[in-house]
């Protein structure tokens, strides 16, 4: 079965219409269709490569080195020696903090839902042997330093429209070709509700959910997750009248995830207030918020790029300058008891959330 005909199968079998965040993870995590299961490659600098999009660790190693500053922090202040990444892509990350951290880790697991990405890390941390394992869910219990880089953006969202009188959630219908947008009466609100007319905006039930779920399950430990985003007050600003949905194929963006589903990423930026407070509800302390570029500079990446080529150094400063990913990415932490985080010793922005 194709991936048009497993969605169409599943909007027949739900009366026509599915909710967005069904369609996107149909598209995204379908058994060998969608596009974080299927087979192509989808991490790398350049798009001659067959990459669609680059993520920092693949942009230069030092961005492990920086954040295994911060994980060996955590893991000396709370004891712990394991570490656990979620989705791991390429295995870039891993390969960098394991190399970094070396007999500090005794157990890496990686939980990622993708056959071929498992395969593809398996070949890269080979050399690290049995210290490093591959899990299908999340742990029941958790010890653990727990990682995340570009996870919480790739979960599925719910979209919602306002009309200038009422909120109504966009769903996908099946259209003569391909699929088409269709929103349906909600009781569903944007947790800010200063809107305009003719905005499309997202909520985030799946992501914060994730969340909670790691802040029940961990005992020990801190958890550090590195993406794109904004704080509530931000991401709700009426001047942000599309929202965030993007989609990348090919190393190009664009705003529309009904077309070539299955063959390209789609994402939403991520409202750090609702991961804070998901945690907080679960009893976990926030250690911090920040820019990717304060939390990398706190970690020593200035003195590793003073040292680097001039090569290595100019992709260096790719994530931490302002119009790259030093501002658009954020980094959030927290864990069950508090510490100073190194990380967040300098530009902290908790309070923004």
């Amino acid at each position: 079965m194709t991936l048009d005909a497993l969605i169409r199968a599943e909007l027949q079998a739900a009366g026509g219409w599915l909710p967005f965040d069904r369609f996107m993870a149909l598209a995204l995590y379908a058994p060998g269709l969608g596009y974080y299961s299927g087979q192509q490659r989808k991490f790398g600098l350049m798009p001659a490569g067959g990459s669609d999009f680059v993520t920092a660790p693949e942009m230069s190693p030092l961005f492990g080195r920086a954040l295994a500053a911060q994980v060996r922090q955590a893991m000396e202040l709370t004891g712990v020696r394991t570490v656990v990444e979620f989705g791991a892509g390429s295995g870039a990350l891993a390969e960098q903090l394991l190399g970094a951290l070396g007999s500090l880790v005794e157990r890496y697991r990686i939980v990622e839902l993708s056959a071929s990405l498992r395969e593809r890390q398996s070949e890269r941390l080979a050399p690290f042997g049995r210290s490093v394992e591959w899990l299908d869910s999340l742990p029941d219990t958790l010890e653990a330093i727990v990682v995340g880089n570009e996870v919480l953006d790739a979960m599925p969202v719910q979209l919602l429209a306002f009309d200038g009188q009422d909120w109504r959630e966009r769903g996908v219908v099946a259209a003569s070709e391909g699929f088409a947008f269709a929103d349906r009466p909600t009781d569903l609100r944007p947790p800010l509700e200063r809107a305009v007319p003719g905005t499309v905006t997202e909520i985030h039930p799946q992501a914060e959910a994730f969340v909670t779920t790691v802040g029940e399950r961990l005992r020990r430990g801190a958890a550090f997750f590195i993406d794109y985003g904004f704080p509530e007050a931000e991401y709700y600003l009426p001047s942000r009248i599309g929202g965030t949905l993007m989609c990348h194929q090919g190393h190009r963006a664009d705003p529309d995830p009904l077309v070539a589903v299955g063959l390209k990423d789609i994402t939403a930026h991520v409202n750090f207030t609702g991961i804070a407070l998901a945690a907080q509800d679960t009893g976990q302390t926030v250690l911090g918020y920040t820019s990717q570029a304060h939390f990398l500079l706190n970690c020593g990446l200035d003195a590793w790029m003073a040292a680097a080529s001039l090569p290595d150094r100019a992709m260096a400063h790719r994530l931490i300058a302002e119009h790259e990913m030093g501002e658009l990415f954020k980094v959030i932490g927290f864990a069950p008891r508090e510490f100073d985080a190194i990380g967040f010793a300098h530009g902290d922005r908790t309070h923004t959330l």
